[in-house]
C-alpha cells in the first residue's frame, strides 16, 4: 500500500530583500495512518501538527530556504522530534531565519527518501534559489515542485540568489523529462501537470 497525499494551506509573510508580501503556502503531507513526512513547513506549527495528528513525523523536507517555506520547520521539528532537511546550497537563506541553528541534514540530487513504503526522489532544480529541489514520487504519479514550477510557468527569479536562465534549465532538463501525466503539486496555488506545462518550455535549452 503506497502513501497518500494530503495538503493544508497556511498563511503568513514572505520576506526578502527588505520587502514583505502576504502569501498562502501549500504544505504537503505524504504518508499513511502510522507515519508522515511534511514538505515545506510554512507559517503555522499548530495547523501542521493538527494535520499530522497522532502519526509519527519522520522528516520535514524543505524545497528551498525562503522564509515562507521554512519558518515553521525548526519549531515543528523540535515539537515532533523530526529532522529538518534542506539542500546545502540554501544554507545561506536558512541562516537568515535561523542564524544560531543548523539544519539536521542535507538533501542531495537523486537521494531517495522513504515514507510509508513510498520513495521520494530528490531532484536538485536550482534557479528560484541555489538549493531548490523538487521531490518526485513515481508511485504516486506526482512531483512536489516547491517554487520551481507553477501552474502557468516558472517560479520567480527577480530576487537575491535567483537565476532565470538556471530555472529554465532546471525545468526543461529535469522536470520536463518526467512522464507528462505527472501531477505537479506546487508551493503556492493550484496543481498542474508536466504535460500541461511542457509547451511553455519547448524552446528552452535543456
Amino acid at each position: 500500500m503506497t502513501a497518500r497525499i494530503e495538503k493544508i494551506v497556511t498563511s503568513g509573510t514572505f520576506s526578502l530583500d527588505g520587502q514583505d508580501f502576504a502569501v498562502d503556502n501549500n504544505v504537503w503531507l505524504i504518508g499513511d495512518d502510522r507515519e508522515v513526512l511534511v514538505i515545506d513547513a510554512a507559517h503555522d506549527v499548530d495547523a501542521i501538527m493538527a494535520a499530522v495528528g497522532d502519526r509519527r513525523l519522520t522528516a520535514i523536507v524543505s524545497t528551498h530556504g525562503h522564509n515562507d517555506h521554512i519558518n515553521a520547520a525548526a519549531p515543528l521539528g523540535h515539537r515532533a522530534g523530526a529532522p529538518v532537511l534542506i539542500h546545502p546550497a540554501d544554507h545561506v537563506l536558512w541562516r537568515m531565519i535561523y542564524p544560531d541553528q543548523t539544519p539536521d541534514g542535507d538533501l542531495a540530487h537523486e537521494q531517495v527518501i522513504e515514507i510509508a513504503a513510498t520513495g521520494l526522489r530528490v531532484l536538485h532544480t536550482p534557479g528560484h534559489s541555489p538549493g531548490s529541489v523538487c521531490l518526485y514520487a513515481p508511485e504516486l504519479g506526482a512531483v512536489f515542485s516547491g517554487d520551481t514550477l507553477f501552474n502557468g510557468g516558472p517560479g520567480a527569479t527577480g530576487r537575491s540568489y535567483s537565476d532565470y536562465p538556471m530555472i529554465l534549465q532546471s525545468i526543461s532538463g529535469v522536470l520536463m523529462v518526467l512522464p507528462p501525466e505527472t501531477v505537479v503539486h506546487t508551493g503556492h496555488g493550484d496543481d498542474t501537470a508536466i504535460g500541461e506545462e511542457a509547451p511553455r518550455f519547448a524552446d528552452s535549452d535543456a
